[in-house]
């Protein structure tokens, strides 16, 4: 047991090691989101926030509009209306209409698919990254990430956050310079703490989007916990009632 264990317990810990380098490099260290998943307005704005600003280029192929319209208490014709900016059908799953092909050769990527990125990357580390962007002249699209350097992306919610720019630190080894901070260089249409409350809305519905069956889960919690609640008072008066006679 002692030769396997320790082997093991190297390897757990050197792949730790790992994941903290990979978040040191990409940007350091995230905000804390602050979402929740009870507040269903956060939801729909959220909602239709992703709609207009990131439904464009990203897709949601694991959810479906009237999944949508269940969980969050929409309508089918609010839902049609506000949300469904493709022509699909009610019932069909949340696709990009933007082609592949063209895709890739604007962005040198294909945009991926968002149904499941905050069960990879967490909730915190979305909230981060809208706020994150940064204008970069030696970018192709002229926009960079704090968070995530190098991102083939632009910032879709500028207009509401403004304009960032990055103050750089001292060159490191490599003789490169690290982006220490990013300040408002044009303020945009949105003061801090009103766009704070956008990125926290987006970041709530994908949260929801990567589990949708979380709503209802967190519900039935709580009647499980009165069900065992109640078995285990039987289960006590069942054990009175076979001990009593025994001294």
């Amino acid at each position: 047991m002692t030769k396997t264990f320790f082997p093991k317990l190297a390897a757990l810990i050197a792949g730790l090691v790992l994941s903290v380098a990979a978040v040191a490099s990409e940007g350091g260290d995230t905000q804390q989101s602050g979402t929740d998943l009870g507040d269903r307005a956060s939801l729909q704005r959220g909602a239709q926030l992703y709609m207009n600003y990131c439904s464009g280029c990203h897709s949601l192929k694991y959810l479906r509009y009237s999944r949508i319209s269940e969980d969050l208490g929409l309508s089918e014709d609010e839902v049609m209306t506000n949300l469904n900016l493709t022509g699909a059908k009610f019932g069909e799953h949340i696709l990009s209409a933007m082609p592949a092909d063209q895709s890739k050769s604007w962005f040198g990527q294909t945009p991926p698919d968002l149904s499941v990125i905050a069960r990879v990357r967490g909730s915190d580390w979305i909230y981060t990254y809208l706020k994150s962007f940064y204008l970069d002249e030696a970018r192709p699209l002229g926009w960079n990430n704090k968070l995530f350097p190098n991102a083939s992306m632009p910032n879709p919610l500028w207009q509401m956050q403004g304009l960032q720019r990055a103050e750089y630190g001292k060159a490191d080894a490599t003789g490169e310079r690290p982006v220490e901070t990013l300040v408002v260089a044009q303020a945009g249409t949105m003061g801090a703490d009103e766009f704070n409350q956008v990125a926290r809305d987006i970041t709530a519905f994908l949260e929801y989007a990567g589990e949708p069956a979380v709503l209802k889960r967190e519900a039935l919690g709580v009647w499980v916990i009165l069900f065992l609640a109640f078995f285990t008072f039987l289960a006590w008066l069942l054990k009175t009632e076979y001990w009593k006679d025994v001294h």
